[in-house]
């Protein structure tokens, strides 16, 4: 089974408070929505404490165009790309040595917040010493569920390559994406939710020889689903100023209807019980996501508190959040044969799930 053996988040400079957030939004919107006051609730009922963006709070009280903010997400995924991709190859918390770059066989670049030809992963191979014969995989506009996806189509393509060591890279900058001018719900309860981040993982095939100081999680096996004429649920309306968001309220029934049925029929086909389950990697799209998901799954509480501690500390970063997920749990000192489901919901609409098993 291809295995993850290290995982690496980066935080971009700029750690805001909720509340210093709200404020901002408040001075924005002021007399362009209706009952602003109440719809303001979601910044606090959220459970969003604080927030990390690439750009300053002040930043966004001017006007910037598509090509300003674009340019601008170019530089800086590819600094945060580099800086998340060192990390992840030398972290003494799982490798017990170093990995060089020269040693990757495939990069898989994540992304839906801003757009690249040549992609943000060639733009990377110039700051770090990759082969130039190393494959290049871009995913663009999974959103939330991209950094699932990433992982999933690793381990099809350490399934195929036994020998590759893959890198997943997923970085979002969506604080780009806000737009002071559209005043409607979606991009307020955008704007009380998403954040920007970049974390990186190390996938490697079943002849890969690496000693880890810990137990890491083996992919046992991988799922996809797509919801039919579902492209309004999420995802962005693209208009002359930027990437507007599209938010559905309707997500956490969608996920009570549709996701549990998902999950019970990939769980049947892999003879996993859900009491079965020790670790849940949960993407938290939000409070209400990670509620849906308890009670649709049965899940308890502790199941979902490292991604409730996640998105009380750095908000919804889209694709790289489940990673942030991922790498608490592999901190952890997880007993061998323990199992685990990674998730995560994105555009589409879909889902991505993953079976995990820890092993020395």
């Amino acid at each position: 089974m291809p295995k993850i053996t290290s995982v690496s988040t980066y935080n971009p400079p700029y750690a805001l408070e909720q509340s210093n957030i709200e404020q901002l939004t408040k001075e924005l919107f002021q007399d362009k929505i209706a009952q602003l006051e109440r719809l303001l609730k979601v910044f606090e009922n959220g459970d969003i404490k604080t927030r990390n963006f690439c750009v300053p709070l002040e930043w966004h009280q001017t006007e910037h165009s598509f090509e300003e903010r674009n340019n601008i997400y170019i530089d800086l995924a590819t600094k945060y790309s580099v800086e998340v991709i060192r990390a992840c190859l030398q972290n003494n918390s799982f490798l017990e040595n170093a990995i060089s770059p020269e040693e990757i066989d495939t990069i898989i670049f994540v992304s839906s917040t801003g757009i690249s030809t040549p992609s943000i992963d060639a733009r990377v191979m110039n700051h770090l010493p990759f082969s130039d014969r190393m494959k290049r995989i871009p995913i663009w506009g999974l959103g939330c569920a991209g950094g699932a996806a990433g992982i999933s189509r690793a381990f099809d393509y350490c399934k195929a390559n036994p020998t590759a060591k893959v890198l997943v890279v997923c970085v979002e900058l969506c604080s780009l994406t806000f737009q002071p001018n559209d005043f409607s719900k979606s991009n307020l309860i955008g704007a009380s939710l998403f954040a920007d981040g970049a974390a990186c993982a190390l996938v490697c095939g079943d002849e890969v020889k690496l000693t880890t100081k810990k137990t890491v999680p083996y992919i046992v096996n991988t799922a996809s689903k797509w919801m039919p004429d579902s492209e309004d649920v999420m995802g962005w309306d693209i208009k002359n100023n930027g990437l507007h968001v599209v938010f559905s309220k309707s997500i956490p029934s969608i996920i009570s209807s549709w996701l549990g049925p998902f999950i019970d029929e990939f769980l049947n086909e892999q003879e996993i019980r859900k009491d079965q389950l020790v670790n849940f990697v949960a993407h938290p799209g939000g409070k209400k996501v990670l509620e849906a998901y308890e009670d649709t799954l049965q899940l308890a509480e502790n199941q979902t508190s490292i991604s409730r501690e996640v998105l009380k500390n750095h908000g919804n970063m889209s694709s790289p959040t489940v990673l942030y997920v991922l790498e608490q749990f592999m901190m952890q000192d997880n007993n061998p044969d323990d199992y685990g489901l990674l998730v995560a919901l994105g555009p589409g609409f879909c889902g991505e799930a993953l079976l995990l098993k820890w092993r020395d």
